[in-house]
């Protein structure tokens, strides 16, 4: 028998899928790929035909840790769309694939946020 939990991995594991099928990043437009998680939030630049990781950010990384932007909210996502575009621009990406994975994207949320920012730091998507 499936408890709940399993229940809703399950199902959280099939919308991933289903928004991921029609997006693949290459090196010339690679995927932004966004996870959050309970607490945190993760960015990265995916080269999905060698299927490496060109650059990553996340509210756990060292130079996040210890100040305000340590956690999932509003602020730490525009602080993450900021920075993604900034490690964009070192490796002289201008476009993006944007991937929310199984999250939603609300107009005013925490993935918008982080959308915008990095928009206005110059990522095409």
């Amino acid at each position: 028998m499936i408890n709940q939990t399993q229940k809703n991995e399950k199902l959280r594991k099939k919308r991933a899928l289903r928004v991921r099928k029609h997006l693949k990043g290459t090196s010339l437009r690679p995927r932004l790929c966004v996870v959050k998680s309970n607490m945190h939030i993760q960015a990265q630049l995916i080269d999905d035909d060698l299927g490496v990781t060109l650059g990553s950010i996340a509210t756990f990384a060292k130079e996040l840790r210890d100040t305000e932007f340590n956690k999932k909210n509003k602020a730490s996502a525009r602080k993450l769309g900021e920075r993604i575009a900034e490690i964009a621009k070192s490796k002289n990406i201008k476009e993006v694939v944007f991937d929310r994975g199984s999250s939603t994207y609300k107009g005013n949320g925490i993935l918008a946020e982080l959308a915008n920012a990095a928009r206005a730091g110059g990522l095409q998507f």
